[in-house]
């Protein structure tokens, strides 16, 4: 089963599994930003309304709009 960050409490740890229905060029952006399959993200805060949130990759943090966030397809560790 697959989840997205929004699914999430800061805290949580979780692993890329996907991307949903994304733009390729969007999809591209994100591997350069780290995201690829099978790298472990963490749930640092979310903004108070919801957007954006913050997450940790690759040992540095990492803000993305909620409408991005839900491109990836992650699967929960903790």
């Amino acid at each position: 089963m697959t989840d997205r960050l929004k699914d999430l409490s800061p805290g949580d740890v979780a692993e890329v599994v996907g991307y949903e229905g994304a733009d390729p060029a969007y999809r591209s952006k994100l591997l350069a930003m780290g995201l690829t399959k099978g790298i472990e993200v963490k749930l640092l805060k979310i903004a108070p309304l919801g957007d954006p949130v913050e997450v940790m990759v690759r040992g540095y943090n990492l803000s993305l709009r909620k409408a991005e966030a839900d491109i990836l397809k992650i699967r929960r560790k903790s």
